[in-house]
């Protein structure tokens, strides 16, 4: 396994650090992302240069910008890489609307500072930005009607719960994944999978068993869509229930149509029509914000939603030197001096 490494500041560190990629996961632990090693090597080499010349500490000023528009998320663990750094920081805040270009954060502070740590600074902002953001398109398209995230299953599990938390920011519900919500301050919310109901051998057995040994507080809300017709089985599952029934689940897989307005319309008026027109109808697999209008009018009561907001571009972030001792200073194509954003905060 990978020992703990001490913050890399030469090539040096760099050769001697090693890691074993089949006697751990491929992730990167606190300390390693801390130490260096998941910076991009020139930045070391960048140091160690600038030290021989005495020039390591020189006071500097950078801004960051976004390459689009989009929701603001990261800030929180930038602050905590950087936090015995004894750098100035001024940035929007988590969950900020941010505009194309726009300065969402400053650092200020002695190069050395942080300067190791601008590859992980701009992937700390940049994906997580891209995930909250893809989560408000979900949210404004859904309006009232909730929106939960059971994103995890797609991305690394290193990385679910930043993404988790990321579309909570976004205006998420909740999350399925644990540790997404609870770095959010909830508690995980979720329903059941085919798994159990396969298992278990028959949709109705599945519902009474798990409404018979769930804690009270989680909610009776059942998958409909394993064995027969969703309509079939919600009103099966229903009548066996009865209003203990919370809400049924469409998941329907592309092989079988995927979940439609017909089905919802349908599903909706055989509950009704069997007594139980408050049950609520929870819908999932594949949805997008174009879906949502559609689904909502023909009676969806909630979604979970994963694929449209993993799969979800980064925002590519960058980070300029603006100032260095005091002095306005830019590469070609950018203004030289600090840019007045009266938006950013200690």
């Amino acid at each position: 396994m990978a020992r703990k490494p001490r913050e890399f500041s030469s090539l040096d560190d760099v050769a001697r650090y090693t890691a074993d990629g089949r006697a751990r996961l491929h992730s990167a632990s606190h300390d390693e992302i801390r130490a260096g090693a998941t910076t991009d090597v020139y930045f070391i080499r960048t140091l160690e240069i600038l030290r021989s010349l005495g020039l390591a500490d020189t006071p500097v000023v950078a801004e960051i910008f976004g390459s689009r528009s989009g929701v603001l998320v990261g800030v929180d663990e930038v602050r905590y890489v950087l936090r015995e750094s004894g750098v100035r920081i001024e940035s929007l805040r988590e969950g900020e609307r941010f505009s194309d270009r726009e300065i969402v954060m400053r650092i200020e502070g002695p190069y050395a500072a942080f300067g190791m740590y601008e590859t992980v600074i701009l992937g700390m902002l940049a994906h997580p930005s891209g995930w909250a953001t893809a989560a408000r398109e979900v949210v404004d398209a859904a309006g009232d009607v909730p929106v939960y995230s059971f994103g995890a299953r797609h991305v690394h599990p290193a990385v679910a719960p930043v993404m988790e938390r990321a579309a909570i920011i976004g205006g998420m519900r909740g999350a399925a994944c644990v540790l997404g919500a609870k770095l959010a301050g909830q508690e995980p919310i979720g329903t059941m999978p085919h798994a159990f109901v396969l298992l278990v051998g028959d949709t109705v057995r599945a519902a009474t068993a798990y409404h018979e040994l769930m804690p009270s507080g989680v909610p009776r809300l059942v998958l409909v869509d394993t064995f027969t017709d969703e309509t079939v089985e919600a009103v099966r599952v229903a009548q066996a229930m009865g209003h203990d029934l919370f809400a049924v689940r469409l998941d329907t897989p592309r092989e079988r149509g995927s979940v439609t307005p017909e089905l919802v319309r349908e599903v909706r008026a055989r509950l009704a029509l069997a007594g139980y027109p408050d049950v609520q109808i929870f819908v999932s697999g594949g949805i997008t914000p174009d879906r949502m209008p559609a689904l909502i009018a023909a009676g969806a009561s909630a979604f979970g939603v994963g694929g449209y907001v993993t799969g979800a571009a980064p925002i590519d972030m960058t980070m300029d030197i603006r100032e260095i001792n005091g002095r306005p200073i830019a590469k070609r194509g950018r203004i030289p001096g600090r840019t007045p954003n009266p938006r950013l905060r200690p």
